[in-house]
């Protein structure tokens, strides 16, 4: 089957999602001083979001990075989520960046079959390749049909210039010729082992699946290696980085601690797949057991140009969401689990001296957001001078734009201090969402999400936090990149945590602190 990309209203629909970011929709009413005000104001998402992609119209699912050295870009696969997917679903979309912060729409890349008969009636996630020895792109994915013997297999397709597909109408690997699970068997990963060949790893109930080939062609069987306990492990991504193998993975197990991206390393690839014999005794000796993000980034996966290695994932959005009576945040604040697929999020891999990984920010995002606003205090209690003493202490900030970077230091008292950061907080507001830095041990801090305000029902628990080391100096250095509902937040190159927090555009936002004292320098905010 051939088909070709980029059809025209796709592209037209797709452009559409660079025009977000704007403030002309701002309220403009002249006997109105609305940068003077701090009043809840009913903003809403716009239609396409800028640094954390999203299509104008449905979401992103599973992203599927790869850097394309033939002519020098990532890009990244997804699968395109509608509120109504009908009978065929999650063709795979895609884009192109340079710099995981700016992004040029591709439309549609590779369509699912054409009716219900058809293994590929809907797609799941996979990978693309180039193989410079043939001349050709390779996309490994899975084909999924409930109504067929094996729900789910693993298909491939090939493309000469990334447009014109051609999918193998003879070929695929069924997981029960192997001993594998008939429904569960997706997620293809391909990667360069140290054998020189060509490994792919697949998801399959509590094992991965290990083929290898010498030409992306022909695959040949060479064993399993199990999951952790009971829990499935989505969206495998193996590489090298350094000295050091890793395997970045998603685990699907619905409990409000899990469901998060994580990682396992080791020094050598065996050694990577026997860590998983004892999950236990073999996570990453960086304080939060491998993991990567907060529960609102899912599905990541990575990519590198050969200097950088970067990792997409999708933040989720959340259900019932409105604003007409400020309650904005259902699904975000009533503890429900969070939804399937949103906008994409981009951070750059961070390793440490000892292989130990974190996520920072983009180099390219700082740059985006390079329009200087005024940090203006509108209200504040417990605050002078830039410290915040006491229980409830706060400073609150003027209105924020629909995209936002926001920077600040933060210096507490001593090792028991907790400071939070707030948004959609208008002076009239009963309830507002808090981004909490909480001293869970003297030397540990956890991020969690809170419902604050006198309406407010306090932790989040299906929004569960990252942990992270206190700074030995007791200074945090903050950087805040909001688009639209999206928010990420990096302290001192040890903590990336993401949050979907609808209301954030036009509203105040404050500084907290929580007892003790802690002083707050160098506020800054900048917008795109």
């Amino acid at each position: 089957m051939k088909t070709m990309i980029y059809p025209f209203f796709a592209l037209m629909l797709s452009a559409t999602a660079l025009t977000a970011c704007s403030d002309d929709d701002f309220p403009a009413d002249p006997s109105k001083d609305w940068d003077g005000t701090t009043t809840f104001f009913n903003s809403t998402d716009d239609t396409g979001f800028n640094t954390f992609y999203m299509p104008a119209i449905g979401r992103c699912g599973d992203p599927m990075p790869f850097f394309d050295q033939k002519v020098g870009e990532f890009k990244v696969l997804y699968l395109q989520e509608y509120d109504n997917n009908g009978a065929c679903f999650h063709p795979f979309w895609g884009i192109a960046t340079k710099d995981g912060a700016n992004y040029t729409p591709l439309g549609e890349v590779l369509p699912t079959g054409t009716s219900t008969a058809q293994q590929d009636a809907a797609l799941g996630t996979g990978c693309a390749i180039y193989n410079d020895k043939d001349g050709l792109y390779y996309i490994y994915y899975t084909g999924h049909n409930g109504l067929l013997p094996n729900r789910e297999v693993v298909m491939r397709a090939t493309s000469p210039d990334f447009k014109t597909w051609t999918k193998d109408a003879v070929w695929a690997l069924k997981g029960t010729d192997y001993g594998y699970d008939a429904n569960d068997f997706r997620d293809p990963q391909i990667f360069v082992a140290d054998d020189g060949l060509y490994h792919m790893v697949i998801s399959s109930k509590l094992k991965f699946a290990e083929f290898k080939s010498s030409d992306l062609k022909n695959w040949e069987h060479v064993g399993s290696f199990p999951m952790i306990w009971d829990r499935m492990l989505e969206c495998p991504d193996i590489f090298k980085m350094g000295d050091w193998w890793y395997l970045v993975y998603s685990e699907a197990y619905k409990a409000s601690w899990s469901r998060k991206v994580k990682y396992m390393m080791a020094s050598t690839f065996e050694d990577l797949k026997a860590c998983f014999n004892d999950p236990g005794a073999n996570w990453p000796k960086d304080g939060h057991e491998g993991v990567l993000d907060s529960r609102a980034f899912y599905a990541a996966k990575t990519a590198s140009n050969g200097a950088e290695r970067y990792i997409w994932g999708w933040s989720p959005y959340r259900t019932g969401a409105t604003l007409h009576d400020k309650n904005i945040n259902v699904g975000a604040g009533d503890g429900n689990e969070p939804n399937w697929s949103g906008a994409l999020v981009c951070h750059k891999i961070i390793q440490h001296n000892d292989g130990t990984l974190t996520l920072g920010e983009v180099p390219a995002m700082a740059a985006k957001y390079n329009k200087e606003t005024k940090a203006t205090v509108m209200g504040s209690e417990g605050y002078n001078n830039g410290t915040l003493s006491g229980e409830g202490a706060y400073v609150l900030y003027n209105r924020l734009g629909t995209c936002n970077h926001i920077s600040f230091n933060v210096k507490t008292s001593n090792n028991w201090d907790k400071f939070g950061m707030s948004f959609v907080r208008g002076t009239d507001s009963k309830k507002y969402y808090t981004v909490v830095v909480n001293p869970e041990w003297e030397d540990g801090r956890k991020v969690n999400f809170e419902q604050e305000g006198e309406e407010g029902k306090g932790f989040i628990e299906a929004a569960d936090g990252y942990n992270f080391a206190r700074p030995s100096d007791n200074v945090y250095h903050i950087d805040i990149y909001t688009d639209n509902s999206v928010l990420v937040m990096y302290i001192n190159d040890v903590c990336a945590y993401t949050q979907r927090i609808y209301g954030i555009q036009k509203n105040c936002w404050s500084i907290n602190n929580y007892g003790g004292s802690i002083t707050v320098s160098d506020v800054k905010v900048t917008q795109q």
